[in-house]
């Protein structure tokens, strides 16, 4: 809630994504996420960073993740491992490591090497994959069937395709901005954070 203000944060918002339980894995999740990207939405290459599992006491660092997106042509300095990479709902049950993919929404040229504390980079999908399952004694085991969720948000992709470094620029939130502005007599330039957080709860 504290983040709804900045330009791609919101309450509400519509998630793209596909499940696979016990089918594909890794290898086609993150290769068909690849080509969603670059093959038909046409985002360039050369802006795409991503995210992978490094690993933990209990769990080895996702080479498979790594390894494939090295395959895609993803640059190794663009590959950041990441401990956090990791899902579970709540304490125990289905988990595993993720992968993130971000792009360089930015004016700035694109630097070499990825950062994910770089605002300047912002996720747009997620690529979960549930491979082990957490125990109630902290143990963990690998599950028989390797399922994969995958999530996307449209806000930030479609404000990508339009151009945009602030969703709310975009095509799906104009409207409402125009609509406020509108009532209000205020513009939305020099009022930006206020503007949002209203057009998001009205929205929401």
């Amino acid at each position: 809630i504290d983040e709804v203000g900045d330009t791609y944060h919101h309450t509400f918002f519509e998630m793209l994504g596909n499940w696979s339980l016990g089918d594909y894995f890794k290898k086609e999740a993150i290769t068909w996420s690849y080509e969603f990207l670059t093959e038909k939405l046409h985002i360039p290459v050369d802006k795409l960073a991503v995210t992978v599992f490094a690993g933990n006491k209990d769990i080895p660092f996702d080479e498979e993740a790594y390894l494939t997106w090295k395959s895609l042509g993803i640059k190794e300095e663009r590959i950041a491992k990441l401990e956090d990479n990791f899902w579970i709902a709540g304490s125990t049950g289905p988990c595993g490591g993720d992968s993130e993919m971000f792009y360089w929404r930015s004016n700035d040229e694109v630097p070499k090497v990825f950062d994910p504390k770089d605002e300047r980079w912002v996720e747009i999908w997620n690529d979960v994959f549930m491979q082990f399952e957490k125990l109630e004694d902290g143990t963990v085991r690998e599950l028989p069937f390797k399922n994969v969720d995958t999530g996307m948000g449209v806000e930030r992709t479609v404000a990508i395709l339009e151009g945009k470094t602030d969703n709310y620029a975009s095509s799906i939130w104009t409207p409402v901005i125009e609509r406020i502005e509108k009532l209000t007599g205020i513009s939305y330039v020099g009022n930006e954070r206020s503007m949002r957080i209203i057009a998001d709860h009205m929205r929401t």
